[in-house]
C-alpha cells in the first residue's frame, strides 16, 4: 500500500521474564530507508530488534509491519510479512557447507522472490569462492556475509541487522558498507543496531538513540554534525 511505513512502533514495552527491558519505544521506518539504532551496551537496542521479531517475553504496545499489527503474532508469522533478522551470533550451522547454509531457510510467502544464488555470489564473491567450505571454516567476515546473504535469498525486504560490523577487519567492514548501499539502491529497508559509529554514520538516512530502554533522540543524517555534541554525551563517540 502506497504511503504505508515498513515499520511503525508505538509505545512498545517488552520483558524478559520479570525484567522490564523496553519502556515505551516509538519508531517509524519508511520503505527504502536505512535507519540506525545507536546507544551504549544495555540500552535496549538488541531487545528492540528481538521484540519486533517476537523473541522477547511479554510485549505490549503496537508493532506494525507494512501496516499489519504483529504484537500478538508468532515469530514465524511475523517473518512471513517480509522480515529478515540477522542476530549478533550469526547462527551458522557448522556441519553444513557455505552453500548449504545459504540454501537452508525456506523462501517467505511475501509474493516477492528473494535474490538468486547467482545474484548473491555476485554481491559476495568471497562466498562463491568458499561455497563448499564447512560453515565453521569460514572467517568471521565470511560468516557475517553468509548470515546476511541467507536472509536475502528468502525474499525478506525489511532487514534487522544486529552489530554486523563487530570485530571484523576494516576491509570486511568496507565490503559490508558497500552491501548496505547496494541494498538501499535495490529498495530494501534496513534497521541496524551498531556500536561502530564510523561504519553507521555515512550509511544511515536517520538515527535513533536509545538509553535505558527508551528512545531519547532521533534525527536525520543532515542533522548529524549539529547533533555530535549530544551524541558525544550519550555515546561517548
Amino acid at each position: 500500500m502506497a504511503g504505508t511505513p515498513a515499520l511503525e512502533i508505538k509505545g512498545l514495552q517488552a520483558w524478559y521474564g520479570e525484567s522490564h527491558v523496553l519502556h515505551g519505544v516509538d519508531m517509524l521506518v519508511q520503505p527504502g530507508e536505512v535507519v540506525t539504532l545507536l546507544g551504549r551496551n544495555g540500552a535496549g537496542r538488541t531487545s528492540t530488534l528481538r521484540a519486533i521479531m517476537g523473541l522477547t517475553g511479554a510485549r505490549k504496545g503496537s508493532i506494525k509491519v507494512y501496516g499489519t499489527e504483529t504484537i500478538d503474532m508468532a515469530t514465524h508469522r511475523i517473518a512471513h510479512l517480509g522480515l529478515g533478522y540477522c542476530p549478533e551470533e550469526r547462527g551458522i550451522f557448522s556441519s553444513l557447507s557455505c552453500e548449504e547454509n545459504l540454501l537452508l531457510p525456506p523462501e517467505l510467502k511475501t509474493g516477492q522472490a528473494g535474490m538468486s544464488v547467482d545474484e548473491i555470489y555476485a554481491m559476495f564473491p568471497n562466498l562463491a569462492e568458499r561455497k563448499n567450505s564447512q560453515g565453521t571454516r569460514l572467517s568471521g567476515g565470511e560468516q557475517q556475509m553468509l548470515a546476511v546473504a541467507r536472509i536475502l535469498r528468502t525474499g525478506a525486504k525489511l532487514l534487522l541487522l544486529d552489530e554486523i560490523s563487530e570485530g571484523l577487519a576494516p576491509v570486511i567492514v568496507q565490503a559490508l558498507a558497500r552491501m548496505i548501499t547496494t541494498l538501499r539502491a535495490k529498495g530494501y529497508t534496513v534497521v541496524m543496531v551498531e556500536q561502530n559509529f564510523r561504519f553507521a554514520a555515512p550509511l544511515a538516512d536517520r538515527f535513533y538513540v536509545m538509553e535505558h530502554g527508551r528512545i531519547v533522540e532521533q534525527f536525520e543524517a543532515a542533522e548529524l554534525e549539529a547533533k555530535m555534541p549530544v551524541l558525544n554525551q550519550l555515546l561517548g563517540v
